[in-house]
């Protein structure tokens, strides 16, 4: 035997720490059983609190979420959630996977939208198009955005102000959703977020435009109902 049995050095490394040796790399922290790097965990910790992960405002996790999008995609499948992403605008998010009839418990929580809320959504997502075919930022501001609400207010309405608070309402929820971001130096304009485009898609926005525009020309819901109800029964 060439080597002495004191003479750790010619010792392998496992058998003298073995307990070091056998702790996994990304191991960040006492009891942590996990296997992605520190900077992956961020990336996929961000797409579950949501809403997004946007690239510009987020510049150090959009490159981890590139980098890692297969191993973010299979953690995410895990809980039955889909990851949707948008090189282009560097936008991404999650959403509940279409499991068909496969039962399975939900994660994200849906947001109950308004009346106002939606009509909101659509008038952004329409300016949203709008800029873009222009190559412009989509901005708008509060002034804008209620002028426009206001052809959906109810001719009969008495409560000006109540409206009015509505719609500021409806602009600070889209706002938590960090659809809306507020323009800096400015209280009252705001960019639209690109994230938009991937939460409508086209066909959507045509059948909500078609469904709005007919309430606003005075049909009421019951009214808009009947009248498909008997397109359908004649086709």
């Amino acid at each position: 035997m060439n080597w002495s049995e004191n003479d750790e050095s010619a010792i392998p490394a496992e058998a003298q720490a073995p307990d070091a040796a056998q702790v996994p790399a990304n191991t960040l922290f006492m009891g942590d059983s996990g296997e992605l790097a520190l900077d992956t965990r961020r990336a996929l910790v961000q797409l579950l609190a949501g809403p997004s992960l946007d690239g510009r405002r987020h510049p150090k996790l959009w490159p981890i979420l590139v980098r890692d999008e297969a191993v973010i995609r299979r953690r995410l499948a895990e809980l039955f959630l889909q990851l949707v992403i948008d090189r282009d605008v560097q936008v991404a998010f999650t959403r509940q996977a279409d499991t068909g009839d496969l039962e399975v418990p939900l994660l994200l929580r849906r947001a109950q939208l308004t009346f106002i809320d939606s009509i909101l959504l659509l008038h952004l997502r329409q300016r949203l198009t709008q800029a873009d075919s222009q190559g412009d930022r989509a901005v708008v501001s509060t002034d804008e955005i209620t002028e426009f609400l206001s052809l959906y207010e109810r001719a009969a309405n008495t409560d000006r102000a109540g409206f009015v608070k509505r719609v500021h309402a409806s602009i600070e929820k889209i706002k938590k959703h960090s659809i809306l971001q507020k323009i800096r130096s400015s209280e009252d304009r705001f960019e639209i977020s690109p994230t938009l485009k991937l939460l409508f898609s086209a066909e959507e926005i045509q059948a909500l435009t078609h469904l709005y525009q007919r309430m606003a020309a005075g049909e009421t819901l019951a009214q808009l109902v009947q009248i498909d109800s008997d397109e359908e029964a004649d086709q």
